[in-house]
């Protein structure tokens, strides 16, 4: 096995020291910061080599598991039209190429199609390309769109005149997610980042007009906050959002007055969250003010939208989270969880007649789907399952019946019949039952001997709900049982999960994912010989710090953008992102408690010398929310204190940014090659 190249130089460039509350931290690897030094691009590139040269025994099965997901996916496809007035909007992918293209039918859904935006032809010599802050103005004359040609996450706003298929001479660069036309379709506005990516500023564009023209409309200068701005399904208002992790304030604007004032909803009030909607004339509002933990609706009169003119609509529920709505004509639809899984509720506003659409599997999810029109009585929601492919079905919200639309193609032999999905819960120390979503082949021995993945995230309130994947096939088909841990930390058991899982209580994430270890042990699924892991960016943490409980649970790790050297990253304020995620982690700067409990999970800190799992750390050389120099430093921390011989690997994209390569058959090949070191490293011979 070829030698690791990365290693420390004898005399560290440019250290930094951070001391708080008498322990000083010398980083000796901040040198590694600055990726425009040839030296730190040559190492990260060496080490690209290395991990190469120690996978290439792999080569032939990852080429394998690569065609095999490129032979089961229909290269190219369409998705359902959606209509949004005369219009039907739709994607479509053609096979060898990378990218979407976007197009609208005129009149009806089969009609004839003229092309919007063709991100293969955008993207042509860049290594990475991705398109955000799509929208289409009210007369549906222009589109407004973003490009991203790294991975940074900064985008270039450009103008399509759709009447010709032109771009204008428009062009804004440095923008963040976030657009809005108003209705003169002549204005847009749009969202800057400081220093620290955070959204901080709100613009106001005229179409035809220069950039260093834009008038500054909004700034949030309380670095706790994310600012954000969109238009309502109406399209009678521009709403501008300002958040934190636990605290909202949102002002609106009349979109036919776009030189207008933004006024305020509800002025901010600490640990008050809420979210808005526009119907007819009033205002619709997801809140969790007055102690409603999982949040209940709310409306109020445009007019005086404040929060004394409140009146609820659906009442707080204890054992059911209101995540958000979607609003139509006569109805509003309710985005719920309960028992662990997603589920869509309806109301008729005229009555507050509810019920809840029927899914036809107990361990599944349901989503909105495209739903661009107001007045209709036909929601489109996607379905899916660990077993049934995406699909998406146009529901009557009135006739409570359903049409399937389309289901994901997934070419060769495929059927749902063959797999096995289930729900299982693993117990903890602390008596809290931890939800799994397993799959497998039927006829998988689950005497032990089965290798096994688990998966897991646990942080920011974000679910990872059970779904297809037509790639993860080529595990299943070898045996393999792959299970998703819905740890505290996520939102997968309402706001309480949540809550558990963060700040002083980040240490049940990863003590629930250990005992989900355990419970795929006890129950026969696998064994700690044949079990690995995956998570990624504050999951990567997650793999991390379990690393580091339960090193002997684990066969092999997969750790994509791992924030993994916590304690230095949220002391520093400098760095993307510190700010906002005290009120995620805590503030280490101002808390010697929290201080002392964040050192005593994180990752890079707490690296002992063991005999580690085989791990593949990848990093994003641009990456702006988990900087490359974090699973860089771990990774090398891990091999001069391990005392093992598993590879220790790093794969870094030199290209890309926090989601990987950008283009669908270099994502795939990424897979394959996580899935062959994967297979490797449990033993399954192919």
């Amino acid at each position: 096995m070829p030698e690791p190249t990365f290693t420390a130089p004898v005399a560290p460039k440019r250290p930094t020291t951070l001391t708080a509350y008498g322990d000083e931290r010398v980083d000796e690897w901040y040198w590694l910061r600055d990726k425009d030094d040839p030296e730190v691009v040559a190492l990260l590139e060496a080490e690209n080599d290395h991990t190469a040269a120690v996978l290439a025994p792999t080569e032939d099965l990852q080429q394998r598991i690569y065609e095999e997901i490129v032979g089961r996916i229909l290269e190219t496809d369409l998705s359902v039209p959606a209509r949004k007035g005369e219009w039907w909007y739709l994607s479509r992918t053609v096979e060898g190429l990378q990218y979407p293209i976007w197009c609208r039918r005129k009149g009806e859904p089969d009609g004839p199609e003229e092309v919007i935006l063709d991100q293969n032809a955008l993207a042509a010599g860049s290594d990475y390309f991705a398109v955000a802050n799509t929208a289409v103005s009210p007369d549906t004359n222009r589109l407004v769109y973003g490009t991203d040609d790294n991975g940074s996450e900064r985008y270039t706003l450009r103008i399509r005149d759709l009447t010709t298929g032109d771009d204008l001479a428009d062009e804004v660069p440095g923008t963040y997610y976030g657009v809005a036309w108003a209705g003169d379709n002549a204005t847009l506005f749009y969202t800057r980042v400081d220093d620290a990516m955070r959204p901080y500023q709100v613009w106001r564009h005229a179409v035809g007009t220069p950039a260093a023209d834009d008038v500054l409309v909004f700034q949030e200068d309380d670095e706790r906050f994310f600012l954000g701005v969109s238009g309502t399904k109406s399209e009678q208002y521009v709403v501008l959002s300002t958040e934190s992790k636990i605290t909202s304030e949102y002002h609106v604007l009349r979109a036919d007055d776009p030189g207008g004032e933004f006024r305020v909803v509800q002025p901010r009030e600490q640990g008050v969250e809420y979210s808005i909607d526009h119907y007819g004339d009033r205002f619709l509002i997801v809140t969790n003010a007055d102690g409603a933990e999982n949040f209940k609706l709310m409306e109020a009169p445009v007019d005086d939208p404040g929060r004394p003119n409140w009146a609820e609509v659906v009442a707080h529920r204890a054992d059911v989270k209101l995540d958000g709505i979607d609003v139509f004509a006569g109805h509003v639809t309710l985005f719920e969880r309960a028992e662990g899984l997603r589920r869509i509720a309806v109301r008729r506003m005229a009555d507050g007649d509810t019920h809840v659409i029927a899914l036809p599997e107990q361990v599944s999810t349901v989503f909105t789907d495209a739903n661009m029109e107001f007045d209709t009585t036909v929601l489109r929601f996607g379905y899916t399952s660990m077993v049934t492919p995406r699909s998406v079905y146009d529901y009557d919200m009135e006739g409570r019946t359903r049409e399937l639309l389309k289901q994901q193609p997934v070419l060769g032999d495929y059927d749902p019949a063959d797999y096995e999905t289930s729900r299982s819960w693993a117990t903890t120390a602390d008596g809290e039952r931890i939800p799994m979503s397993l799959v497998h082949r039927k006829g998988v021995a689950l005497d032990g001997t089965a290798p096994a993945l688990l998966y897991g995230y646990g942080s920011y309130e974000i679910s990872i709900d059970p779904t297809f994947s037509p790639l993860r096939l080529s595990l299943l088909d070898r045996g393999v049982v792959f299970a998703i841990a819905h740890v505290r930390g996520g939102g997968e058991m309402g706001r309480r999960w949540y809550e558990h899982g963060k700040m002083l209580h980040k240490k049940h994430t990863f003590t629930d994912f250990v005992a989900c270890a355990e419970h795929l042990i006890e129950g026969g699924y696998t064994s700690a010989e044949r079990l690995a892991m995956r998570g990624g960016s504050a999951g990567g943490l997650l793999m991390g710090a379990v690393l580091n409980l339960r090193p002997d649970l684990f066969r092999a790790v997969v750790a994509d953008v791992p924030f993994v050297d916590v304690l230095t990253t949220i002391l520093d304020e400098t760095l993307p992102l510190t700010v906002t995620e005290w009120e995620e982690w805590g503030n280490p700067k101002a808390d010697p408690e929290v201080y002392a409990y964040v050192k005593s999970y994180s990752p890079y800190d707490n690296v002992a010398a063991v005999d580690h799992p085989a791990l593949l750390a990848i990093g994003g050389l641009n990456d702006p929310r988990v900087s490359y120099w974090e699973p860089a430093k771990w990774v090398q921390r891990l091999r001069d204190r391990g005392t093992g011989s598993r590879p220790v690997l790093l794969k870094t994209e030199m290209g890309a940014g926090h989601g990987g390569p950008s283009g669908r058959y270099d994502s795939w090949r990424e897979e394959a090659l996580v899935y062959a070191f994967v297979l490797d490293a449990l033993g399954v011979k192919d």
